[in-house]
């Protein structure tokens, strides 16, 4: 496995980012040892708050929302998947599976021993880190779900469609272009730089490129499987689940009561909608996110 590294000069002087990164090494199944990046915000005496971005983004989505919820007694953790941000980056696309992805993040999550955890996760976020409550529900202590699911082969939406079909056929991956297309208000060019900070060039972009082919939309995909048993663990669970989709969101409209109809955390809860947001709502709200986050925590101690 070739492993890329993006130089820490990408990512000096990123607007409302001084945070340093925290470094963790898991050894992949090919024996590379691979190195993810992640934020570890506020007390360290606090539980966790997990925040799990999603493509193509990288922790910096989490900026504000990370100073809100530190600033309010919670620590937050915000990593890097493989192949974003500060985390090493496989230079062959087909390094880059589902199950793979789960099983980096698993390692990371035992090898850092998380516990009592709130999961936020949000897009690819959530089709990892809804395989992590299942395969580990005893470290969870509750869940938010915003913009995302968990597929099992049972279709796409036409938005979702159209995303694959640009995202496998542009020639230039346009990383800050993609970020802005899925917000409601415009991001400035500091901003929009940030998004394309830890690519120095198309090469580090194979795990970003590979992640919309890899969402198991048909009934053949890989991770179906996978996904279905993750299910049957969910469909069980019944520690506080809370859902927060964006009100402008095409991708996953209509998710949110899918996961509410299937788990049974989610039952007496006041699920909400994010208004005034797109896909990727922690650039539109970060305050509400953050205020939903610590209400949540408070109401289900």
């Amino acid at each position: 496995m070739d492993v890329l590294r993006t130089p820490d000069e990408r990512f000096e002087a990123l607007p409302d980012f001084p945070y340093a990164p925290h470094y963790t090494e898991i050894a992949d199944e090919s024996g590379a040892h691979l190195r993810i990046a992640a934020i570890d915000e506020g007390p360290r005496t606090a539980a966790p708050v997990l925040l799990l971005h999603g493509e193509p983004t990288w922790s910096f989505l989490y900026r504000k929302i990370i100073a809100r919820l530190a600033a309010a007694g919670h620590r937050a953790v915000a990593p890097d998947l493989i192949g974003f941000g500060r985390s090493d980056k496989p230079a062959d696309r087909a390094d880059y599976t589902y199950e793979r992805h789960v099983k980096w993040m698993s390692d990371w999550l035992v090898a850092t021993d998380l516990r009592d955890i709130t999961l936020f996760c949000q897009d690819w976020g959530g089709l990892i880190g809804l395989r992590l409550v299942a395969a580990f529900p005893e470290r969870f202590a509750r869940v938010v779900a915003a913009n995302t699911f968990m597929p099992e082969g049972s279709g796409a939406t036409p938005a979702f469609e159209a995303w694959l079909a640009f995202s496998q056929g542009v020639p230039v991956f346009p990383t800050p272009m993609i970020v802005n297309g899925g917000t409601v208000r415009e991001l400035s060019e500091a901003d929009r730089n940030a998004y394309e900070a830890p690519y120095p060039d198309e090469s580090y972009k194979a795990g970003a490129r590979q992640f919309p082919a890899l969402v198991p939309v048909k009934p053949e995909m890989a991770s179906v499987k996978e996904n279905r048993e993750a299910w049957k663990v969910l469909e069980r669970f019944e520690k506080p689940f809370l859902t927060a989709f964006a009100d402008q969101d095409p991708i996953t409209r209509g998710a949110d009561a899918r996961l509410q109809a299937r788990i049974p955390g989610c039952k007496g809860q006041h699920h909400t909608t994010i208004v005034n947001a797109g896909h990727f709502l922690q650039e539109d709200q970060p305050e509400e996110i953050a205020k939903v986050i610590d209400d949540f925590i408070r109401a289900t101690p």
